[in-house]
């Protein structure tokens, strides 16, 4: 089963939410205060407030939980040979980019070179999927 250009779009929009939300949630936590209690159950709840009251925080993980919908609902008609490397390899890609904007360190040329790497495997696998299905229908 081939990936329609729909479902390669969306997986490509699961990888941006994904990697362009982790270099976001990094930042926001690195920033959020300590909280220290005396029973554990306390400890979660304050955590819990802590993070959910933080929009700085809050933004980027609604946006990236709703990569992970995207994705869920994506899975129920998309190739898994397509889905698993776009989704994933790209939001590699997106987290370095992201993070390069946000002025992280991402590590030069080899970074760079890793990044053109992976996204011409990626066409590769969209274009060998679009071929197969072009076969199928030319055979029909």
């Amino acid at each position: 089963m081939a990936a329609s250009l729909g479902q390669v779009l969306a997986l490509v929009l699961v990888a941006a939410l994904w990697g362009g939300t982790q270099p976001l949630l990094k930042r926001a936590s690195s920033r959020l205060q300590q909280v220290r209690e005396r029973t554990w159950a306390r400890q979660l709840l304050q955590e819990m407030k802590t993070l959910f009251l933080n929009t700085e925080y809050l933004m980027p993980f609604f946006l990236n939980q709703c990569g992970s919908l995207l994705y869920y609902l994506t899975l129920a008609s998309a190739d898994l040979t397509l889905a698993v490397p776009i989704s994933n390899s790209l939001a590699i890609v997106f987290t370095l980019i992201v993070g390069k904007f946000l002025g992280e360190d991402i590590g030069g040329k080899g970074a760079f070179t890793g990044m053109v790497l992976t996204v011409v495997g990626i066409a590769l696998c969209v274009t060998s999927s679009v071929s197969k299905t072009q076969e199928q229908l030319s055979a029909l």
